[in-house]
């Protein structure tokens, strides 16, 4: 079946002599339309010097036009691996180099292909080893990776999900309110390509204006605009962007008339949606989270807060790029409340000989810590910065990417926090919302904040009228 089989077999006999340990297979490989193939291909690993030297498992897939198409490449990650999300490489271990982009036969080659292949990875190590813990989480994903490097698509398992009004429609997202922020999100959104569909829903009185109007003039692939909650029906996840522009005097007024907002709209959302995921974006993020929780009756996995993953992108953007801290990075985290009384922890520590190098190693990061917070102060949230948020928040629940993220969950029974409150904290997002929560260090003064924060929003949630 392949096109130009002779070159093919001459080309691949190269790669053979040059790199006698891969394997060759034929297997179906399903693309993101749903086609299937039956292609060659081949796994094996390449040596990439990061200070050490390295072994690097990779699979590539050759296309029945080869060579006159590049191969598909994925990283292999054994179970004791992580993928480095970078430049070159993302989250489902897909490999995308300038060489690839280019490809012009007759010059450019599998062989040349893996030699740049391997320079990128020496300037940006695409893996790293996982901790114990990780690892032993990491098994339990193994047929999740498995399926993706042997070309599964998300297509496939989607296919399978479906019927009713929205079948063949298999990634669906709702965006609850047409202001500044909820453009800002189908924007976003749609930009990131995660959903097969986003619908727009337009709450305001009266007819479309503003971007709203626009977006309806330039029309996007994909989205769609209504006022009509049945729009959103079989939606995967509703954002909700939504706030009260009422007369309030006071916040406790602001936050009531937000509520009084939500009591029409989380019924009908549920309703056509029993199954959704819920993203509140709202303000303030923890307590319309709570909200929304309580009026929706959801399992509290499905409810879930923006909340500090905005800040905890910057904070290890800034650890790793800013102040060049990138191992400190893999472990931190903002978490507590969206504001001014945002916290630094972390999810591990580097294990040290004895008491004193601990106390050392532990003040060090948290100058570096402080140093970074500095950097994080004043840097505001714009709808169009929450908007990218909330696309990596979707992308990661739509792929069930099993990505960790600082966001709003409810905490009681963590921290030693009893009320019904939601914080942010490190948690495992998927399909269903919140898989799992990260464990933090065990350290006394976070513990103490976050109490603290727990207890305030606790009061302020008491003063409402639900």
């Amino acid at each position: 079946q392949y096109k130009f089989r002779d070159l093919t077999i001459e080309e691949l006999k190269n790669v053979n002599k040059t790199y006698p340990s891969f394997t060759f297979s034929m297997n179906t490989y399903t693309f993101k339309d749903g086609s299937q193939k039956d292609l060659l291909n081949f796994s094996g690993t390449v040596p990439v010097k990061y200070g050490n030297s390295y072994n690097i498992p990779i699979h590539l897939w050759i296309l029945d036009s080869h060579p006159f198409a590049p191969p598909i490449c994925f990283l292999k990650p054994t179970v004791n691996m992580g993928i480095s999300v970078g430049k070159h490489v993302d989250a489902h271990g897909r490999i995308y180099l300038p060489y690839l982009q280019n490809w012009s036969h007759p010059k450019s080659t599998v062989i040349g292909l893996i030699k740049e292949m391997i320079a990128k990875f020496e300037e940006e190590l695409p893996l790293y080893s996982l901790s114990s813990s990780d690892a032993a989480r990491r098994s339990e994903l193994l047929s999740y990776i498995a399926k993706i490097t042997e070309g599964e698509t998300d297509m496939k398992s989607q296919s399978k999900i479906g019927g009713g009004k929205n079948e063949g429609c298999f990634n669906k997202i709702t965006v609850v309110g047409a202001g500044d922020l909820g453009i800002a999100c189908v924007l976003a959104v749609a930009a990131k390509g995660a959903a097969d569909k986003v619908v727009l829903l337009d709450l305001s009185e009266g007819a479309a204006k503003g971007g709203t109007m626009d977006l309806e003039i330039f029309a996007l692939p994909n989205v769609e605009i209504s006022k009509d909650f049945s729009a959103s029906a079989d939606s995967k996840v509703v954002v909700l962007t939504v706030n009260s522009l009422g007369n309030a005097q006071t916040y406790l007024d602001v936050i009531q008339s937000n509520v009084d907002l939500f009591r029409g709209i989380i019924p009908a959302i549920s309703h056509y949606s029993q199954n959704t995921v819920l993203l509140v974006a709202s303000h303030p993020v923890e307590v319309m989270t709570y909200v929304s929780w309580k009026l929706s009756a959801f399992p509290k996995s499905r409810v879930i807060g923006v909340g500090a993953n905005l800040d905890t992108e910057r904070f290890q953007y800034i650890l790793t790029n800013i102040l060049k801290a990138q191992v400190l990075a893999k472990d931190a985290w903002i978490i507590g409340e969206q504001g001014e009384d945002k916290v630094p922890s972390w999810t591990s520590c580097n294990l040290v000989a004895n008491q004193t190098e601990a106390m050392a190693a532990h003040n060090s990061r948290e100058e570096v810590a402080n140093r970074a917070m500095e950097v994080l102060k004043g840097k505001g949230q714009r709808s169009w910065s929450v908007g990218l948020s909330v696309a990596d928040l979707t992308d990661s629940i739509l792929k069930d990417k099993r990505k960790v993220h600082s966001v709003s969950t409810l905490a009681k029974g963590c921290c030693n926090i009893n009320s019904e409150v939601f914080i942010s904290l490190p948690c495992i997002l998927g399909t269903n919302g919140v898989i799992e929560m990260v464990k933090l260090e065990e350290d006394p003064l976070v513990q103490e904040k976050l109490q603290s924060t727990a207890g305030s929003i606790h009061d302020l949630q008491q003063q409402l009228k639900l």
